[in-house]
């Protein structure tokens, strides 16, 4: 088995014959990966069922029907995005033709988180191969089945020198991020992040970093609570709360907060049944060590709904924590888990004084009717991206561009925005040679004045 830097100098090698750059060659690649994904349907169920119980319907909605998409969208529009785009010249290249040629960056690593395992490890895979790159990947240590089919897949589909996925845990992430990569894609939490933006920056290597936060979610009385609830219980409780952009607490309109906790107590036992432990709709938590971290956070709680926590089996109830101080340990970082906090508001204030207390989110939801409140809340406030009057579901159009900002990440991806992310603009003008205006040329005596004119008129 060759170690990891014989594999990434065979990849440069490859990478400089220049096959990649051949947009139908990325093409052949994509049609044989959907080919090979699709006739893996029930097995992808199958392993994530294996790694933490994920019912297949999530699994679909979640994973597997986004990754079809995402095949779909790219195989339709690559040879469009790939092409050179013409721009208009500007004064200081006329005559000349000006393009933006895509250009791959090169030798590309990306590490794939355990909570989409699927999806977050395909996805960048798709664009990064889709803009010209060679890719190493490495799926999570912590949904084994699930990684060892993605290292399957790509063993039958790619040559190693084009894409190559390495298993294994933190030592093997570490001996990866010490390689010279010509570009870096991370998914996961924001401690490990840095790690990653440390490593980066010993080679100035660029990288995206897709991370998390405390995204809040803002209630106001003007909407009907029913619908409200049931949009949370399904936003929050999916993939049992280990999503990025999971609602991670509740700002609420004072007076309306407890009839709000009654409705979502009601959807919750509608969705999950009187006792979810025996629900085959809400996976279970990754491992136990992730269980016994948040049953930490849940120490100085006042839990309100659920709260049954069974560590040998990695459960969690669909849990609501009542207004907890800003210094509960609930509240000092990502809950990552099928736990709410709920706290009130009264003024706008309030709600300045609890989200401003954070790092920038990676998301923020508000549920209102008032089209000026939430006008007023999605600009106040800085985060990836949101929703209004429901959850999650921005991440779902590929036209929207999905990252972070500040702590929640940096760069973004989906759709077009994720094959600009492994593409490079090269800024290209051809010169015409039918022209040569002499006013560039010393001497520059008597032509300061002219030059000005130009620049005030063409430029």
């Amino acid at each position: 088995m060759d170690t990891i830097p014989e594999i990434l100098s065979k990849q440069k090698d490859f990478f400089k014959s220049q096959k990649t750059k051949d947009v139908s060659y990325r093409l052949s690649l994509l049609k044989t990966l959907k080919q090979e994904i699709v006739s893996n349907e029930q097995a992808i169920y199958d392993a994530l069922k294996k790694d933490f119980k994920k019912p297949e319907f999530e699994t679909f909605i979640s994973e597997f029907g986004l990754v079809i998409s995402e095949l779909n969208l790219v195989i339709k529009n690559l040879k469009k995005w790939a092409k050179p785009k013409r721009v208009k010249s500007s004064m200081l290249t006329f005559p000349s033709q000006d393009y933006i040629y895509k250009e791959p960056y090169g030798n590309v690593l990306i590490i794939a988180p355990w909570n989409y395992p699927f999806l977050l490890a395909i996805e960048p895979l798709i664009m990064a191969i889709a803009s010209g790159n060679t890719v190493v990947l490495k799926p999570s240590e912590l949904t084994k089945h699930t990684s060892q089919l993605i290292t399957d897949i790509i063993q039958k589909v790619f040559p190693k020198t084009i894409v190559t996925s390495i298993e294994g845990d933190v030592e093997t992430a570490t001996q990866l991020l010490a390689q010279k990569w010509d570009y870096i894609f991370f998914t996961g939490s924001v401690p490990v992040g840095k790690i990653v933006a440390r490593a980066a920056a010993k080679h100035l290597t660029p990288i995206t970093l897709e991370l998390g936060g405390k995204s809040p979610c803002i209630i106001d009385e003007t909407v009907n609570l029913k619908l409200v609830a049931r949009r949370i219980s399904w936003g929050k409780f999916l993939n049992a709360g280990q999503t990025c952009i999971s609602a991670d607490y509740i700002i609420i309109k004072s007076n309306i907060k407890d009839a709000f906790v009654e409705a979502l107590k009601t959807e919750i036992t509608k969705r999950y049944g009187i006792d979810p432990k025996e629900s085959p709709d809400l996976p279970r938590i990754i491992n136990k060590r992730n269980v016994l971290r948040i049953t930490d956070m849940l120490e100085d709680s006042q839990v309100i709904f659920g709260g049954e926590i069974d560590v040998e089996n990695c459960y969690i109830a669909p849990t609501l924590v009542d207004t907890p101080n800003l210094d509960n340990k609930i509240m000092g970082g990502e809950i990552f888990g099928p736990v709410l906090p709920i706290l009130t508001y009264n003024t706008e204030q309030d709600i300045e004084n609890i989200i401003w207390n954070y790092e920038k989110p990676l998301a923020l939801y508000v549920f209102s009717n008032n089209s000026t409140f939430v006008e007023q809340t999605i600009k106040k406030y800085n985060f990836g991206g949101g929703v209004v009057n429901d959850l999650l579901i921005h991440f779902g159009n590929h036209r929207l561009p999905f990252g972070g900002i500040g702590a929640s990440g940096m760069g973004a991806y989906h759709g077009k925005t994720g094959f600009d992310t492994f593409s490079h603009n090269k800024a290209i003008s051809k010169r015409r040679n039918w022209s040569d205006p002499g006013v560039r040329y010393a001497p520059y005596k008597g032509k300061l004045d002219l030059l000005k004119k130009m620049f005030k008129y063409f430029s």
